[in-house]
């Protein structure tokens, strides 16, 4: 005879759904659900937060103590005369007031635009010529591209050691080499016409790699089914590359724009070891003059209102670059 289960009555209590029935497996140990109090549970958790800012308080502290506090210093430090060592004074605006009319900031400011305008383009359409180059199968493919970013990570301090053995109008190589093709010497770094010309040069020599390395990453990800679909359509190399290469690589150009943009408006080791700002002044960029102006005349107040001057332009920057970015690439700016 089956047997057949009693029918429940409302005397009956409810069944468990919890219980798992006389043929399930006995839950392993450990693995049962624990009811905390409430009180130990919220014990528990302060102690965790207190365990996680034992660790992280030391990197707070320096972040604190090396990047923002400098930062609300020299903010303050804008509107005060002060000379590092006598007691400051407040004077207000009166710093942004003298950088308007200070014709050595003016020149600071033309000639460091003038190397951003230089050093941008190049380096960009440079490093995108030798990716576009590189990214074959090739015989020492991968030598190529190693002795191409070497130079991104030697220093710029020798960098401009090297360069100005190289570049020395009476003993460098380089006018050993022009006299010898029977072309007239040149001053290079001492010539105010050619200086400027001159540290652009060296400094796509050295940031050009990095353009070639994250335009080579970006080039592996340009879909090939895309550019297969281009070809058998009749389109030849130049045609492939501008309606299919170049837009698919639009993101990482914006990207290298703003990063080589923030790189050139911040030289300033490299005309440190080489020129020293001249000559006559042809080289000397805005961080160098923040320099000159902070711990060459000691008027610290003057040359914090000009590094103030610097970063808003770096943020304006980063802005405008942003709304390009969110209008080439609506999806990338959403996320």
């Amino acid at each position: 005879m089956p047997h057949h289960p009693a029918p429940l009555t409302l005397a009956d209590p409810p069944a468990d759904r919890s219980d798992p029935g006389p043929g399930a497996p006995a839950p392993r140990p450990g693995t049962a659900h624990r009811r905390w109090p409430s009180g130990r549970l919220r014990d528990a958790h302060r102690r965790e937060a207190a365990t996680a800012w034992a660790f992280v308080s030391p990197a707070v502290l320096i972040i604190l103590g090396l990047s923002v506090l400098p930062v609300v210093w020299s903010l303050l430090l804008s509107f005060q005369a002060n000379d590092l060592v006598t007691p400051s004074r407040w004077v207000g605006l009166d710093n942004y007031r003298a950088l308007a009319a200070d014709p050595h900031f003016s020149q600071a400011i033309r000639n460091t635009l003038l190397f951003t305008v230089l050093f941008v383009p190049l380096s960009l359409v440079g490093g995108l010529a030798l990716a576009l180059a590189l990214n074959r199968r090739i015989r020492l493919v991968g030598l190529y591209r190693t002795l191409i970013f070497v130079p991104f990570v030697v220093s710029a301090t020798a960098q401009g050691v090297l360069f100005s053995f190289i570049l020395d109008p009476e003993f460098g190589a380089a006018n050993s080499v022009l006299s010898r093709l029977g072309l007239s010497p040149q001053g290079f770094l001492t010539d105010p016409g050619q200086a400027l010309a001159v540290l652009v040069g060296i400094t796509l020599w050295s940031g050009t790699g990095f353009c070639v390395v994250v335009y080579l990453a970006a080039l592996q990800d340009v879909p090939e089914s895309l550019i297969e679909a281009a070809r058998l359509d009749g389109a030849g190399r130049r045609h492939v590359l501008r309606h299919v290469t170049l837009p698919a690589l639009t993101p990482v150009t914006v990207f290298l724009v703003l990063w080589q943009t923030i790189q050139s408006l911040q030289v300033f080791d490299l005309v440190y070891v080489t020129t020293k700002g001249g000559p006559l002044g042809s080289t000397t960029v805005i961080v160098y003059f923040i320099w000159e102006q902070a711990f060459k005349s000691f008027t610290a107040g003057y040359g914090a209102a000009a590094a103030y001057v610097l970063a808003f332009a770096l943020c304006l920057i980063g802005v405008v670059t942003r709304v390009v970015r969110g209008r080439t690439h609506p999806q990338g700016a959403a996320r």
